[in-house]
Parts: C-alpha cells; structure tokens; sequence
C-alpha cells in the first residue's frame, strides 16, 4: 500500500518535488538530443558521445585502447584501502595481501587490474568518460568516507545492502564528476578476490571486481596466470541501477512522494543522499 509523503514536513516535501521535477526536465532535454545525434549519425561524430552500458557517459569516447569506461569499476591511484595489516595505498597492494571483506571475512587478492591514461594536451580538459567520480568526506554518513574517496562511474557502493553504481548517486555536491584538471595522468586500479565481494576504501564500502575486463593494461598477466576469465560472476548483493529514461519514472515518483510516496529503494537512497539526510542509511560496520 501507498504511504501517504512529507505532509508533516512541507518545505522538505516541496524542496523535493522541486528538484526533482528540474531534473526530470533536464535528464528529457538530453534524451532528446542524444536521440536527435542518433538519427544524424554525421552530427554525432562531432558531438558528445552517449556512451555504452545502463547509463550514457556524458562525453566523448576516449577512443581506442585499454580504457575504464561505462562498464569497468575502478579506483584511482592513492586510494587506501584497508587490509588485515592495516591501510595501504592500492598502489601499493600486491597479490596475496589479504583484505577484509563483508561477505567472507579475510580474503587474499587475486589480481589487481591496471588502467593508465595520459593527457597529451595539458591545455585541454580531460574526455569526461576517463574522469572519476569524486565521494566527498561524510557523504555517506559521518566520516563515511573520511576523506575524499575517487572511483569510476560504474564502481557500486553498499549502502541499505544493495550496490548501487555510483553514476547512479551524482548530486553535484557530495558526489559529482571529478575535473582532474591538475593531473595530466589518470591510473586505475581494481581488485579480484575470488569472488565478487565489498572492501573499505577511505572507509567506505566498495565492491571488487566482479568480471575481469581484458581493457586493463596488464590483462595478459591474468590470462597467464588464469587463463581466460569466467564471464558473468554472481555477485554479493542485489545491484540497483537505472537509465536515463528509467531515471525519469524514478524522479517522477520522487517528485510526488510529498503527497503520495511510491518511492523505491534507490529512490529513497538518492533522495537522502541528495538531502544531506546520510545518518539514516544503512552502512556495512567500517573495519578500521
């Protein structure tokens, strides 16, 4: 059954249907020109490029080679993640180190992937598809994480014990597109266990690898090593996500939830996230 909204709370409820009704505006207005660059391929050559998977990369394609992209899952360089010997740089991660995990205790690493760009034009801004997502300290709760935590797009976190891609979770502020625009090198790094499980990284609950991607630049010491990857690996927790024309239905029942709330579980996530309201989502406890 319907739950009646924010009726006892009417400038929050209001605040919501505001910002909710401009983004459904906003994510039509772009549906509607990536549809108009797909009918006029000779237009989308020179525009910005929609990009693969559930969501649309909102710049040009990086082009060839080994690349993160929409699907791979990564963290940049001087990321620290917490392992049974205490926190390390993940650069500084080797095979056999072993991290503790929400799902299965201790576990040793497999492999750990490797992605590196160069910009060649320091005058230039970077191709948005390589950029991280920046997770800004306490966005996810009170020092969660507890200083500014770097993936890409379609890395999930564990939150209310779903993962949620983190494209999915952009709201500007807390979480929103790192411009990378004193770096003129870009290195990602992913970590295998066994299987696909969720490490802390700056404190905060982050999936591992859960298919191997041959973009990554040292894939043949996998292949080497395992030889070829098992594709489609079962992953640790249910895995919420939308499109942008999804995201319209979403932010519509975001927008009404003031007066009738038919709000789903990623709704609500992003709703509170979006409302600094962070105490009251449900987060793995933080091994230290």
């Amino acid at each position: 059954m319907a739950e009646m909204g924010d009726a006892g709370n009417r400038p929050a409820g209001i605040q919501r249907s505001r910002r909710n009704l401009v983004k459904i505006g906003t994510i039509a207005a772009s549906a509607l020109v990536f549809d108009a660059m797909r009918a006029n391929p000779a237009d989308a050559a020179h525009g910005p490029h929609p990009g693969p998977g559930p969501y649309p990369g909102p710049g040009p394609h990086p082009g060839p080679g080994p690349h993160p992209g929409p699907s791979a899952s990564c963290f940049l360089r001087g990321t620290t993640i917490c392992t049974a010997e205490g926190n390390k740089k993940i650069e500084e991660l080797a095979v056999g180190d072993l991290l503790p995990t929400v799902f299965g205790g201790i576990c040793p690493i497999e492999w750990i992937g490797r992605y590196h760009f160069n910009r060649s034009d320091p005058s230039k801004a970077w191709v948005k598809d390589v950029l991280p997502i920046r997770v800004a300290r306490s966005a996810l709760g009170p020092d969660v994480p507890h200083t500014d935590l770097f993936v890409t797009r379609a890395h999930a976190l564990l939150i209310d014990d779903v993962l949620v891609p983190v494209c999915n979770l952009i709201n500007g502020t807390t979480i929103a597109l790192h411009d990378a625009a004193g770096l003129n090198e870009l290195e990602f790094f992913h970590i295998k266990l066994e299987h696909h499980n969720v490490v802390w990284a700056e404190g905060a609950p982050c999936e591992t690898l859960i298919d191997v991607d041959e973009n990554a630049v040292n894939f043949a010491e996998y292949l080497r090593e395992y030889g070829q990857p098992i594709s489609k690996n079962a992953p640790c927790a249910p895995v919420l996500g939308f499109g942008r024309r999804v995201e319209i239905t979403s932010r519509f029942r975001s927008a009404i939830s003031p007066l009738i709330d038919l709000r789903q579980k990623l709704d609500i996530i992003r709703d509170k996230l979006e409302e600094g309201d962070v105490t009251h989502l449900r987060l793995p406890e933080r091994v230290s």
